[in-house]
């Protein structure tokens, strides 16, 4: 709606939706939010649309971890394959002003591979997205097929590991993930590479041994680690890698590799078949994590308190109102 004078009933402004505010707004350009019920401005030096009723920000500390990749799997043989790379990890603060839209994208896992000699699915970005922030941790990368041939992990948030003769772990994203780690080539057993983790490469596959998964990260020293690779895969009779700090699946050995942990962003383990197909884990799902000092401001996710902040807690695609 145009703006529209009235000598008699004032001015009425122009107005939009959330949704339909000006594609390309000047600096100051105000209107009212039907959405919200608000009349906001726009402010070019922070990207956001600020409400006139709560000009001053406020700070939150934000977690964001993308999903984690599955194991890759292994056909009949010795042929062990690399466990999935965790999800992105990404941590650190933000200024929010009151009443605007953040969208909350959490990221799914890779699933499952299946049976035979296939490479791990890459784990999905969780995003959050809104007024002035743009936040997107990449998805982890899958665990390396075992396979007659040496493959390499994919690259991700942290990359995939890699499966027999030396076949490289995939790339981790800078700022958020580690590569995977590297199959081994000492052995006809041929241990796969374990996933790359938040804070930590994956383990080198060693005989045949499966290299363990890349160790997570602590967010805020409440306890909980998040974005462990997967563990790669295992010769018969040889433990497969354990599954790193931060919900990373351990790898198998004749057995189907573990699972990442949910909402923990952690890479699905690797496995060896020397006798049947077997499937690699799959990765587990990520998280979005918002919290700030004092009481509740804000609207959205599973809302808690402790040691005098507010939390929201996402754990499935949703909206933050700050």
């Amino acid at each position: 709606m145009p703006i529209t004078l009235n000598g008699t009933n004032g001015i009425t402004n122009a107005s939009w939706t959330t949704a339909g505010r000006p594609v390309a707004p000047a600096n100051g350009q105000f209107g009212l939010n039907t959405t919200l019920n608000q009349m906001e401005w726009y402010s070019t030096s922070t990207s956001a649309w600020i409400p006139f009723s709560d000009p001053v920000p406020y700070t939150i500390d934000y977690l964001v971890v993308a999903g984690g990749a599955g194991g890759g799997s292994a056909g009949t043989g010795v042929y062990c394959s690399g466990g999935g790379g965790a999800g992105g990890y990404l941590a650190t603060t933000a200024s929010v002003y009151s009443l605007s839209v953040y969208t909350i994208t959490v990221g799914a896992g890779g699933s499952a591979a299946g049976t035979g000699i296939i490479q791990g699915n890459n784990g999905s970005n969780s995003v959050i997205s809104g007024a002035g922030l743009t936040v997107t941790a990449i998805g982890g990368g899958g665990g390396a097929a075992g396979g007659s041939a040496a493959t390499n992990g994919s690259s991700g948030g942290s990359g995939g590991g890699g499966s027999r003769v030396s076949g490289a772990g995939g790339a981790g994203t800078a700022g958020q993930g580690s590569a995977g780690g590297i199959g081994s080539d000492s052995s006809a057993q041929f241990g796969g590479g374990g996933g790359g983790g938040a804070s930590a490469t994956g383990g080198f596959g060693s005989g045949s041994a499966g290299g363990a998964g890349g160790a997570g990260l602590e967010w805020q020293s409440l306890g909980t680690f998040y974005a462990g690779g997967g563990g790669g895969g295992g010769y018969t009779g040889v433990t497969g890698g354990a599954g790193g700090n931060g919900g990373g699946g351990a790898g198998g050995s004749s057995s189907t590799g573990s699972d990442g942990t949910a909402n923990r962003g952690g890479g699905g383990g690797g496995t060896g078949s020397p006798s049947a197909n077997v499937s690699g884990g799959a990765g587990g799902s990520g998280i979005a994590i918002i919290r700030y000092l004092g009481a509740q401001r804000g609207t959205g996710g599973t809302v808690t308190s402790a040691g005098g902040y507010t939390y929201h807690t996402f754990t499935s695609s949703s909206t933050f109102i700050a």
